[in-house]
């Protein structure tokens, strides 16, 4: 009690001075709003009179109402004043300014200078520089509508039409000028904007002078991640910021603009706010004065006094409002002179930093009849009741056409009157309405109700150089360009229009975003009939329309129609003559009409004609005779082609010749088959069965498609719309593509639109890619809408399929390759010889060809033989790697004939040139190799017998789009099923390709196969060579050097001949790392030798007599030896292959070579050791330096001379194989770098060296010192020094270690090398890695070939559930140190144990698993054991063979005891103490070797086995302690059950065990036949049977014992007996068995245990249950699960028994069924919150938070009103500890803003920020607490907290600071019972 009166004093103890309360009530004079004294009395009066005072009141009230009136007046613009500061919403973003909604309907502006300093700094940059500055952000990328922003009136201005204007700033030196930095105080709310990016974070610009505001980075990376979308702020960011500190007196500000201290920021009396410098956007604590039906008074921060209107009242809250009620509310505007103070209670300025959600309103410009009044204010305007309840606001000026015909009596509440929604306020959530008759009879209110096309009337505004101003509607202004003032140009247009003339115009563009409206006065335009085009697919062939002269050409005229559509009319069509010069005839700006010809509307592609059609009078009558021949749609016809045009076949219709139109897409439904057809067919080629699809107006419109014939043919295609249903399967084409979708034509000539998002069922980045227009389609029917006539397809294949894929595979495979016959057949009646070659060549023919050249690319080309104009060409892939020169003889095979190319594509490879001639079945499936892609198939050859087989590539008519790593290449592998076996006509087989997980990647060839990429010329040297030469070898020329290379020069010799010298024939002796290029200056001139030619197309150097010599490129040589010999040494030119000249060199030979280029792909060194020698140094070859391995670039420059040693030649045999390094043999003890290729987990590494050498290294080779992770640091081609160990093997043996790599470091070996057991002594200390956990111990691997074993008792000090804790703790790879107790090198048995006492390491058990310690007499038995062991290894080679013979009949037994386990019998209980501890050798033996069958032979003889001797009995005897305490019969691990029992945490560390001890063992029946064997002597019988005597006197002993652990079944039936009622002893029971793996007994043991527990024992029956449940969770079935858990609903509360078994679920990991569960119990106790709560816990601990949420919601709509409260802190609560943490805070404020007064969640709010919160968030909730409105006794025990937590993390100034306001809160109360 003592402590509470000093930390709370009790109340009156001091009294309020006068002068304090003068000081008071001066104060509150200074505001404009505050009541009048006399107010405040009659309402404290009435409250304490009653009735009796009410006549006084009323008169009082009618005198104060119109005061009141005056006070509530809304704002308008004449209420507004420069420096009023307000508070905005972003309405609008354009790129200079930004227009502000302002509260009560009124709008401003912001000047794009008016956002802050910096910006505005910035932009004038940008402006000096005339580019735009990286990273000064746009308006609309700085701000976002709905943003709320604190502005200050700069000025008040009037328009051109004189409304008046407000001009904003946003600009904090203008914002917060009222600011001081003394004034400055944390937790205060600012705005500011980013001023510059820091190193540490942001300068924040808040305007307050003599203050510099940061804020950290840190700080602001949560905003830039949620709001920002991960960029950093740019220079002129808005941010809403709280001050975190102050120094220096206001001189730095630290910011924060976190979300959750944005959001909760409250303005407060501690920060000194004062009416001065009160903003706009603050959140202050209110109480309500006075309530009146225009709106509130408010008191806040105890001295002001603020008004609320009716628009910002919380809509929800409206008339509920009472006196003295604390409310949240935000400040709206500031007077600055009157001091007048507006505030909002609407919830959405309660939460700063949040933006407004409702931007605009849904029926705007809606004309509305008969809407009611609700209110009139005589300054501002009147406000109305609209139909949906919501309120609308009509500004003074819309409420009449003019002021003087405004009438205020026709605005009472109720009135009703005409209007229309003109706009909307987002700061009051009111649509904004209009009673002017012209707003409500304008034709247009809105841009977006203008259609390019339309007429309109309107008014001119005024005349500019740029155009005509036309007024359309109250807010609409459109532009007449000069150019369309009228059909002609005009001079002088104000004399034909003046300002205020009404005008009738046609719309040609409207783009209401950027509210640009573009209008025509051409008087043809205006008044034609024609159709007008607004887009291109308006633009149908043979269309007639007006249209204007946009440009004209020398190529035709451009023609504009409206909406920016143009089209052109070529130079042809302009006029029936022959126009020369269309810019003399044509001018810009002139009216025509034209006729269109064609569109193309996905590419905005029109043709248009001048040339119209015949007169259509004249064509009707024509028409009329035709009609008796006409054709109808759908019918089939024969056709004659007459002629081709650009788009496809003029034809004619047999038998009439009736006019009609083929286009080439629909010659075939291959699309890419209907060009090669249009290609072939001539005029005068007949077509047979062709559909007529269309017919208008003379024009037939024909198609071939195989597809749609048979669709007509078999009448399964709709005529009418009334046909189609829903899921019908229809065959069309493509009729035009668009953005959105696919529009598809069916041959009835009804459409349908396939939209973008089912078109495929792949992604559609863009329609085009899909689909090409006129290709033939599956469509099926999902939706049919007859009155509009209009259905939506999909395109989908899984909606289309149209059968098996195979089958339709090969039908699309056959018809493409018949038309492509069709197409030969065609070619074989042309007269050309080449056409008829082509005809005939089919693929798979042989040819012999011979070579013509080579080309660059490595393909090649042969010569055309007999027939001219042949090309024949096999590509560099076809080339098959094969060495080809001119006028070489090939054998080629065709693989596909070109039709339109006129190319035949050939290849020499060598099996399919040579076919097998293999029978080939139907139907198998072989491995095939793709040769040739075409459009829709491919062509493949069988790996096995090279036949070429055709497949297709698509499955589907739809089928057509692929992405890049879905296409096919050539070279790639294939997996193909034959469909016909015989070549036919096509001279293919063809098959169906198999999945495409059956593909393989290409191989790519050797460097020998392919032509070097290196071979490129040099450009200088491919110049001028085509010049002949007569210069042959030995020739001394002179020339100048005209280019330097770093491996040759370029020099120009006489008569422009170029020639080259290499860097290896420069200087005799070239010093190493020199660049000999360098020593030769460009213009010097130089002598030299001739010493070879070097072909200009192969760079092969050539012999002399070769007849191509005289066009080579000349090898020259200055080498001075050279120059000086008469003799000299010429290019070895007469082998034409490199490897030849290779072969000189020998492995080992020394030579100097020059670096061409580094190839960082291949990772080598390219190098040129003579002209026409070059060589390669793989990377790993060049240096043992890690450095130079990493920047070779660095080290090795172009061009530089190098010594290398020769290692061999490159597999492709055309280069050398060098070393930097020295001979690369990999010899032991040799060190080499190798790269890395493979990381096995826990065994080691895989190494390859250059020339596909590989290694491993071993884990105990990777360092001198072993870590838990050895492998961490590697990943493959990471590049490591290895030391060779070994070379015994294919694969070499490596070491990583720093001893053997690098021996002259010396560096410390912690784990020294252990290569064999030799290198193990007794008693050594060692670490080595786990290698698996066996029955018998833990195998620990030692070295790369050595195990050794540590038995159990040896592993741990703790008595351990063997392997079950052991493949827990000492998982494979666990790094160990262990003590090496014996090493026995006959048998190859290391023997090890890891315990502390050992090695001094901690346990390899963590203590806190609370195993039992080991008792010291199993212990010391263990020791013996080991003696025993030394002893009886002579006698082991004995018991070997008998154990051998054993072992399958012990086997069985093992089976068969585990099946029917025997109660142990007492005879064999007396045996059993005197056994050694262990399982004896033989009876573990064959345990582990049944469970081990597999295991490798030298883990079987890892040295576990122990021997039973007769004769140890005697000493074992000795060796039992006194007090016959003898060590206890071997037993296996058991629950470890302590009082406190917790049943779900037994079962799960439950493992299947060994059988226990006591049930007998084939060893125990084979050695007594062996004991029978040997008669004993009395001595022995004697001493037998006072053992008996012992044991039975230890037992009785023993049973007697209270403290004693059960150990048997009898053990358990006696303590249930005595006490049935306690489920821990039930379930100790039933884990018992468990251990034994008697799954059946343990299930007996409950069943017993629900029988006999009494019925009252709820609680304890419920264990029971559990525990089954638990059980047949893990051993049972799910059925069997099912079964119990149904009897357990029946016998328990049903909601415990569901809720454990989800609980089971859960920890069993079964997470399907746990959600399932919850799913079940949602139904049936949807009433229970404790379900809702524990399924949300449940998804949130899944990482399903989006899921909680929802659940959350469902639960509140389920639960009663009562208990959302609980749910809702419960479920923040679960926030807090599982999820987000501000959610969790945002839950919570949601909650205590709607219920403040719930002390019990403010209470669990403080308790979770206290665990999961900062200081501040702490102490920010307890100063919200304590100043709440709440009883004095819930105060009392907030304070206490509050000081109780200071005094815990606080200072004793905040202790002190705490107290006080304990202090101020008494003083308060009890001055308020005082009055």
């Amino acid at each position: 009690m003592a402590t509470m009166e000093e930390n709370f004093p009790r109340g009156g103890t001091r009294k309020t001075h006068k002068s304090e309360k003068a000081f008071q009530h001066s104060v509150e004079q200074d505001n404009l709003f505050d009541i009048s004294t006399e107010e405040e009395s009659t309402k404290r009066k009435k409250s304490q009179t009653g009735p009796a005072k009410a006549k006084k009141l009323k008169i009082e009230k009618r005198e104060s109402s119109k005061s009141a009136k005056e006070k509530f007046e809304i704002l308008n613009i004449e209420s507004l004043c420069e420096g009023m500061r307000i508070l905005g919403c972003v309405k609008e973003v354009n790129d200079l300014e930004l227009v502000i909604s302002l509260p009560n309907g009124l709008q401003g502006f912001v000047q794009i200078t008016e956002i802050c300093d910096a910006y505005t700094k910035k932009l004038s940059e940008q402006v000096a520089q005339e580019e735009p500055l990286k990273d000064l952000a746009s308006l609309p990328e700085l701000f976002s509508l709905g943003m709320l922003v604190r502005c200050v009136v700069s000025s008040l201005g009037i328009t051109e039409k004189g409304n008046k204007s407000v001009k904003l700033s946003l600009n904090p030196q203008n914002v917060n000028k009222v600011l001081s930095a003394e004034a400055l105080k944390p937790g205060m709310l600012l705005t500011g904007t980013v001023s510059s990016l820091e190193d540490h974070g942001y300068l924040v610009d808040i305007g307050v002078v003599g203050a510099r505001a940061f804020l950290p980075l840190q700080k602001a990376q949560d905003y830039v991640r949620q709001k920002n979308k991960g960029a950093e702020l740019k220079v002129g960011q808005y941010l809403n910021c709280v001050i975190e500190e102050v120094k220096g007196n206001g001189g730095v500000v630290s910011l924060s603009v976190g979300h959750s201290e944005v959001s909760t920021a409250v303005a407060t009396e501690e920060q000194n706010w004062s009416l001065n410098n009160l903003l706009p956007g603050l959140v202050v604590k209110a109480q309500v004065q006075k309530v009146t039906p225009l709106g509130l008074t408010l008191n806040f921060l105890s001295f002001f006094t603020g008004v609320v209107d009716f628009m910002h009242l919380e809509p929800k809250k409206v008339g509920t409002y009472s006196s003295n009620q604390a409310v949240r509310a935000c400040v709206l505007s500031v007077h600055p002179r009157t001091r007048a103070v507006r505030l909002s209670l609407r919830p959405a300025f309660l939460q700063p930093g949040r933006p407004l959600t409702r931007l605009s309103c849904q029926h705007m410009g809606a004309v509305l009849d008969d809407v009611p009044v609700q209110g009139f204010f005589s300054k501002a305007g009147a406000t109305f009741r609209l139909k949906d309840g919501s309120l609308a606001y009509a500004r003074l000026s819309h409420l009449s056409d003019s002021k003087n015909a405004f009438n205020p009596d026709a605005f009472k509440p109720g009135n009703t009157h005409k209007c229309r929604i003109i706009n909307y306020s987002q700061m009051d959530e009111l649509a904004l309405l209009s009673l002017r008759t012209s707003i409500i009879e304008a034709q247009y209110f809105r841009y977006h109700d203008i259609k390019p096309g339309a007429l309109v009337k309107g008014t001119v505004l005024t005349i500019k150089p740029y155009g005509m101003l036309v007024k359309v509607g109250e807010q609409i202004r459109g532009l007449v360009p000069p150019v369309h003032l009228a059909d002609i140009m005009m001079k002088n247009p104000e004399k034909k229009y003046h300002i205020g003339d009404e005008v009738t115009c046609r719309v040609l563009l409207c783009d209401p975003e950027a509210k640009k409206l573009m209008m025509t006065l051409k008087k043809t335009l205006i008044e034609s009939k024609l159709p007008a085009i607004t887009c291109y697919a308006d633009a149908t062939p043979g269309l007639q329309t007006h249209g204007f002269i946009l440009r004209v050409k020398d190529y035709g005229c451009i023609v504009k129609f409206y909406n920016d559509v143009q089209g052109l009319v070529p130079k042809h069509e302009l006029s029936a003559e022959y126009v020369p010069d269309p810019e003399r005839v044509f001018y810009t700006g002139q009216v025509v009409k034209v006729a269109v010809l064609n569109c193309e509307p996905s590419k905005e592609r029109m043709l248009l004609s001048f040339k119209l059609l015949s007169d259509p009078k004249k064509e009707q009558a024509g028409h009329s005779q035709k009609k008796r021949k006409a054709v109808n749609i759908g019918q089939l016809v024969d056709v004659k082609v007459l002629e081709k045009t650009k788009d496809g076949l003029e034809v004619a219709v047999l038998p009439h010749n009736i006019p009609a139109f083929l286009p080439t897409s629909h010659l075939s439904d291959h699309v890419a088959n209907g060009p090669l057809l249009y290609h072939w067919l001539q005029a005068g080629d007949t077509l047979h069965r062709v559909l007529c699809l269309s017919r208008s107006e003379g024009h037939v419109l024909l198609c071939r498609k195989p597809a749609l014939v048979s669709t007509v043919e078999g009448g399964q295609d709709p005529k009418s719309f009334s046909e189609i249903q829903p899921g019908m399967l229809l065959i069309g084409f493509v009729k035009s593509i668009k953005d959105y979708g696919v529009f598809v034509q069916f041959p009835s000539g009804l459409s349908g639109l396939a939209p973008k998002a089912i078109m495929s069922d792949k992604f559609v980045t863009s329609t085009s890619d899909h689909f090409v227009e006129g290709q033939t389609v599956v469509a099926k029917v999902t939706n049919v809408d007859e009155e509009k006539q209009r259905m939506l397809l999909s395109l989908r294949l899984s909606d289309c399929s149209l059968g098996d894929r195979a089958t339709t595979s090969l039908l699309l495979l056959s018809q493409c390759l018949e038309e492509r016959q069709g197409v030969r057949s065609l070619m074989s009646n042309r007269d050309s010889v080449l056409i008829q070659t082509l005809a005939e060549m089919t693929p798979g023919m042989v040819l012999d060809l011979e070579v013509q050249e080579v080309l660059e690319d490595g393909s090649v080309v042969f010569s055309e033989g007999p027939v001219p104009g042949l090309v024949l060409r096999a590509s560099k892939y076809h080339r098959a790697g094969q060495e080809v020169e001119s006028g070489q003889k090939k054998k080629a095979v065709i693989l596909h004939v070109d039709m339109l190319s006129l190319e035949v594509h050939v290849s020499l490879c060598h099996n399919l040139v040579n076919r097998k001639a293999k029978k080939l079945k139907k139907g198998s499936e072989h491995q095939a190799v793709v040769q040739y892609l075409e459009e829709s198939f491919a062509i493949a050859s069988l790996v096995e017998t090279g036949h070429l087989v055709a497949f297709s590539l698509t499955s589907h008519l739809n089928d057509t789009f692929r992405f890049d790593s879905e296409k096919l290449q050539v070279g790639q592998g294939v997996s193909l099923t034959l469909r016909t076996t015989e070549p036919g006509v096509t001279g293919l087989l063809l098959a169906v390709e198999g999945p495409a997980a059956k593909r393989t990647m290409r191989q790519t060839r050797k460097d020998s196969e392919t032509v070097d990429e290196d071979d490129e010329g040099d450009p200088a040297v491919v110049v001028g060579t085509t010049k002949k030469h007569t210069l042959s070898i030995g020739d001394m020329v002179t020339g100048t050097v005209k280019s330097i290379k770093p491996t040759h020069v370029v020099v120009t010799l006489e008569n422009g001949i170029i020639g080259c010298i290499h860097a290896s024939h420069i200087l005799d002796d070239v010093p190493v790392g020199s660049s000999p290029t360098a020593k030769l200056k460009v213009g010097k001139t130089v002598t030299a030798r001739v010493i070879g030619g070097r072909d200009v197309k192969t760079f092969k150097f050539l012999p002399i007599s070769h007849p191509r010599f005289i066009r080579t490129i000349p090898e020259l040589s200055v080498r001075p030896s050279e120059l000086a010999k008469d003799g000299h040494t010429a290019l070895n030119t007469h082998s034409v292959n490199p490897s030849e000249k290779i072969k000189q060199y020998q492995a080992g030979q020394t030579v100097t070579c020059f670096l061409k280029k580094y190839n960082v792909v291949k990772k080598w060194l390219e190098v040129e050791i003579a002209p026409d020698i070059r060589g390669r140094i793989p990377l790993l070859l060049t240096s043992l330096s890690f450095k130079v391995l990493k920047h070779p670039d660095k080290k090795f420059r172009i061009g530089q001379a190098l010594k290398a040693t020769v290692v061999g030649p490159d597999s492709s045999k055309a280069f050398l194989c060098l070393s930097l390094i020295g001979p690369h043999k990999l010899e032991e003890g040799e060190v080499a770098m190798g790269r890395v290729v493979k990381v096995t987990p826990k065994k080691g590494l895989t190494v390859s060296f250059p020339f596909g050498r590989i290694g491993r290294v071993s884990i105990f080779h990777v360092s001198d010192c072993y870590s838990e992770t050895p492998l961490e640091d590697f990943t493959p081609q990471k590049i490591v020094r290895c030391y060779v160990l070994s070379t015994a093997d294919e694969v070499l043996t490596l070491s990583l270690r720093s001893s053997r790599t690098n021996p002259e470091t010396k560096s410390k070996i912690t784990d020294p090398e252990i290569n064999s057991i030799q290198d193990i002594q007794e008693g050594q200390l060692l670490r080595g890695y786990v290698k698996s956990v066996q029955p018998h111990g833990v195998l620990c691997g030692l070295g790369p070939s050595v195990v050794g074993l540590a038995q159990y008792p040896h592993v741990s000090q703790h008595s351990l559930s063997k392997e079950a804790l052991c493949n827990r703790y000492l998982p494979e790879g666990k790094l160990l140190t262990a003590k090496v107790l014996s090493v026995n090198h006959q048998k190859n048995l290391v023997e090890l144990s890891f315990l502390p006492r050992d090695t001094g390491k901690p346990d390899v058990f963590p203590a806190s698993l609370g195993q039992p310690l080991v008792k010291k007499g199993e212990r010391q038995g263990e020791t013996e054991e080991r003696n025993h062991k030394k002893e009886g290894e002579k006698e082991k080679k004995k018991n070997q063979e008998r154990k051998e013979k054993r072992e399958q009949k012990g086997q069985e037994k093992t089976q068969m005891l585990n099946k029917e386990k025997k109660e142990p019998q007492k005879p064999q209980a007396k045996k059993q103490g005197k056994r050694p501890h262990p399982e004896s050798g033989s009876e573990q033996e064959t345990v582990t070797k049944k469970q081990k069958k597999a295991a490798p032979a030298e883990e079987d003889d890892s040295g576990v086995e122990v021997y039973y001797r007769e004769g140890d009995e005697e000493m074992e005897e000795r060796s039992v302690p006194p007090k016959g305490k003898q060590t206890k019969p071997a037993e296996l691990p058991r629950l470890q059950l302590s009082s406190g029992f917790v049943w779900d945490v037994g079962l799960d560390s439950l493992t299947p065990a060994l059988p226990p001890r006591g049930e007998s063992s084939d060893s125990e029946e084979d050695e007594q036949p062996q004991q029978a064997t040997k008669k004993k002597s009395k001595k022995e019988r004697e001493l037998e049977k006072q053992n008996a005597e012992k044991e039975l006197s230890r037992i009785e002993e023993a049973l007697m014992d209270p403290g004693r652990q059960p150990e048997s079944a009898d053990d358990f039936d006696r303590l249930v007996l005595s006490s049935p009622n306690s489920s821990i002893l039930w379930l100790q029971y039933m884990a018992f068995h468990l251990q034994a793996t008697e799954i059946e007994k343990a299930r007996a043991v409950a069943e017993r245990a629900l029988k006999t527990i009494s019925f009252r024992e709820e609680q304890e029956k419920l264990n029971v249950w559990v525990a089954l449940l638990n059980l047949e969770n893990m051993y049972g079935s799910q059925e069997s699960l099912t079964k119990v858990f149904e009897r357990a609903v029946q016998y328990n509360e049903p909601l415990k028994v569901f809720l454990q078994l989800a609980d089971i679920y859960t920890k069993s990991e079964k997470f399907q069924e746990a959600g399932e569960l919850y799913n079940r119990m949602l139904k049936r106790f949807r009433q229970e919150k404790a379900v809702w709560i524990k399924y949300g816990a449940f998804l949130l601990r899944r990482g399903q938070a989006e899921a909680s949420h929802r659940v959350m919601q469902r639960a509140l709509e389920c639960l009663p009103k009562k208990e959302h409260v609980d749910v809702i802190s419960k479920f923040a609560q679960l926030e807090f500890q599982l999820g987000d943490a501000e959610r969790a805070k945002a839950i919570f404020e949601n909650t205590l803003s709607t219920y403040p007064k719930r002390t019990d969640v403010w209470s669990v709010y403080i308790d979770m920020t206290i665990k999961h919160g900062s200081q501040k968030e702490v102490r920010d909730i307890f100063e919200r607490v304590i100043h709440l409105s709440l009883a004095p006794k819930r105060m009392k025990f907030f304070f206490k907290r509050y000081l109780d937590y200071e005094k815990h993390h606080g200072t004793e100034k905040d202790v002190q600071a705490v107290k006080a306001k304990a202090l101020d809160y008494v003083e308060a109360k009890g001055s308020m019972t005082e009055d």
